[in-house]
């Protein structure tokens, strides 16, 4: 999941750099698979610093929506399999 979110904050620059230079971009639909893959969260960091997407609803719903989602199954895990410190 660190990776994912590593790579989704990486993309999601890599993704404002291209628009600014008018250059080929990554799909929206990369970006939605990767959110829900457990990178949701570097791309709502990413988005903000950024400063990328921002303006569209649909997008920054779907990542937040992910994002509750991953911290749902998290703490389904949690509950269900116990913390792993104690």
């Amino acid at each position: 999941m660190l990776l994912a979110n590593l790579f989704a904050f990486a993309l999601m620059g890599a993704d404002k750099s291209r628009a600014r230079h008018h250059e080929r971009r990554v799909r929206e639909n990369t970006f939605y698979k990767l959110a829900v893959a457990g990178g949701a969260f570097g791309i709502i960091a990413g988005s903000s610093v950024f400063r990328h997407k921002t303006l569209k609803d649909s997008f920054t719903g779907l990542a937040y929506a992910a994002a509750i989602g991953w911290v749902l199954v998290m703490l389904l895990l949690q509950r269900f399999l116990g913390s792993p410190v104690g």
